[in-house]
């Protein structure tokens, strides 16, 4: 049940008939006409640019269409009338009979809101992908609460989703918490040690470094790291992800494929994926120009071996291959990306931190070569988020060392209250996190005004249900109810708008919005007893105001649960 789409079709099916009847001409492409909420809500319940969008192809002036436009909707009995506005704009009004239909059509459907729009599209979202090196921080958090509830929506909207971790385990860093490891090891056998050389100095790999204790006693006690990197890096990469997939549990997150970056290396993955582009034309040898800023005296020219992405919209050619043969940091990522392709995913989205921004468009172009503009990619970056505690910058955690962890955040306010804060600004958008207003229990908290709209809800059917009272038919009489049911309408119009921009953040929003509603009728009813949802004396009064409350308990509860958070049932 889709009210806008159902009203869409209305509208083109008139133009269809005015086409039929001679008033437009045929061949009209009908793709761009759109029924939306008015933008002044006194302007009316909908609004149509059909006349707008088809003047121009239809050699007609705009007003001369929404007027025959008007005459055709006007005959509809869902619409009370049909008034051109400017120079050709068509405003709705609904008969108030259709907004009880859609309450009773909402509480009928357990579904309302999904949507076939992705037609099961084979899409990967790949998030977090944090080295293996420590405990999340507060920007993984971020991204984590923002992957996860795209890849909800993306499924809600139909689409076929898998949730992915590419594990950054090839690179040096994981050498560098081998050799923190192998400190904390060390410090197990009662040694002093000093963490120089950027090692790592959170206390998190205190117990990383005994339970290697534990695991080979004094075996590498005294040994050149020769002898022990190799054995030691494993342990303490496996370590870490066993941290992270608790980190990512207490967060509700849970991936459907962890990828290994090692796996990559010595296997002929990433040889594939070059000689794919190679086999293109796209891999040849030569030398960059200096990057921009950089003196003559401080540039070395040097031939290296290049991904021509500057076909594919890239700023300049990308080295993925250095002097010395060594692969560069960017094939891998390419063999990774030429994995996804060919696991045969219709779409690709990565969401990255907000330093990433210069890796966007080259891996773009890398994507369009290996899938030969197939499979598109989108970037999501996520920006900083600040925390802040007492009015004060929230300070760093000590276990961590250098950086507030997901855990203190979730400690501090829970998982539910630390995802929708995470979702109340769009991705690439700075957020300010604030402890205190995070758990206020006001209105200017949008987290505790959406619970405690449903809360409310579920305390009036607990009371209806005392009386041995159901939701029955609604009946919307005010227009503070009606209000509410044309929220309620907007949902599933909502929910495609945001699967197709990749913006799970439109959904807190719109729960803030349809709380408000809801509020605003719930404060009504306290000075209009007619509008209150339970009458202790008229059981049929009561199953017809209920149904509404129950609605609106329905879209917040399937709302939340996009944004992977627990409909509360009452507050405490």
């Amino acid at each position: 049940m889709n009210l806008f789409a159902d009203i869409r079709s209305l509208v083109i099916a008139s133009l269809d008939a005015l086409v039929a009847e001679g008033a437009l001409p045929a061949g009209l492409d009908f793709a761009n006409v759109a029924v939306e909420p008015p933008r002044d809500a006194a302007h009316g319940d909908m609004a149509t640019n059909a006349a707008m969008v088809l003047a121009k192809p239809a050699g007609a002036k705009p007003r001369d269409i929404a007027d025959a436009l008007s005459a055709k909707l006007a005959a509809d009995d869902r619409i009370a009338s049909a008034e051109v506005a400017g120079p050709g704009f068509l405003n709705l009004r609904l008969e108030p009979g259709v907004w009880a239909a859609l309450v009773e059509g909402v509480l009928a459907d357990p579904d309302y809101g999904t949507s076939d729009m992705g037609q099961g599209q084979k899409v990967n979202v790949e998030y977090v992908s944090a080295n293996p090196t420590g405990p999340l921080h507060v920007g993984h958090t971020r991204g984590a609460v923002f992957g996860d509830a795209l890849a909800s929506l993306l499924a809600y909207a139909g689409h076929d989703v898998t949730r992915e971790y590419y594990i950054n385990d090839g690179g040096a860093q994981v050498d560098v918490l081998a050799r923190s490891v192998y400190l904390r090891y060390l410090e197990a056998h009662g040694q002093e040690v000093a963490f120089e050389d950027g090692t790592y100095p959170g206390d998190y790999l205190i117990e990383v470094g005994e339970a290697l204790k534990a695991k080979v006693g004094d075996a590498f006690v005294g040994k050149g790291e020769q002898f022990w990197l190799e054995d030691v890096r494993d342990f303490a990469t496996d370590a870490m992800l066993d941290l992270i997939r608790a980190d990512l549990k207490a967060l509700g997150v849970e991936m459907d494929v962890f990828f290994s970056e090692k796996s990559l290396y010595g296997t002929g993955r990433i040889e594939a994926a070059i000689e794919d582009l190679r086999g293109k034309g796209l891999i040849y040898k030569g030398t960059l120009e200096p990057p921009k800023g950089k003196l003559s005296e401080d540039w070395e020219p040097r031939e290296q071996t290049l991904f021509k992405s500057t076909d594919y919209g890239d700023d300049v050619d990308r080295p993925i291959m250095k002097s010395d043969g060594a692969w560069t940091y960017f094939a891998p990522d390419i063999a990774y990306h030429y994995d996804k392709v060919t696991r045969g995913f219709d779409q690709l989205i990565d969401v990255f931190g907000a330093d990433h921004g210069g890796y966007v468009k080259r891996m773009k172009a890398a994507v369009a070569a290996l899938s030969d503009n197939k499979v598109p990619l989108d970037i999501k970056l996520t920006q900083l988020v600040k925390l802040y505690k007492n009015g004060e910058p929230f300070k760093m955690s000590k276990r961590a060392g250098t950086f507030v962890t997901l855990r203190d955040v979730v400690d501090e306010v829970g998982p539910d209250v630390t995802r929708f804060i995470m979702l109340t600004r769009k991705n690439d958008a700075p957020l300010d996190f604030d402890f205190d207003k995070a758990l206020e229990q006001s209105k200017d908290n949008p987290v505790f005004y959406v619970q405690y709209a449903n809360a409310r809800v579920h305390s009036v059917l607990r009371k209806a249900a005392d009386m041995g009272v159901e939701p029955g038919k609604p009946s919307l009489t005010d227009e503070a109810e009606i209000k509410v049911a044309q929220k309620l309408a907007e949902w599933p119009r909502l929910v495609e708008i945001a699967a197709r921009t990749h913006e799970p953040h439109r959904i807190a929003f719109y729960l803030y919005e349809l709380a408000s509603e809801f509020h605003a009728l719930w404060n009504k009813g306290n000075d209009h007893p007619e509008l209150r949802f339970l009458a202790e004396s008229d059981s049929q009064a009561t199953a017809a105001k209920i149904a509404l409350p129950k609605a609106v308990s329905v879209v917040i509860s399937a709302g939340l649960g996009i944004l992977g958070v627990t409909p509360l049932e009452e507050m405490r």
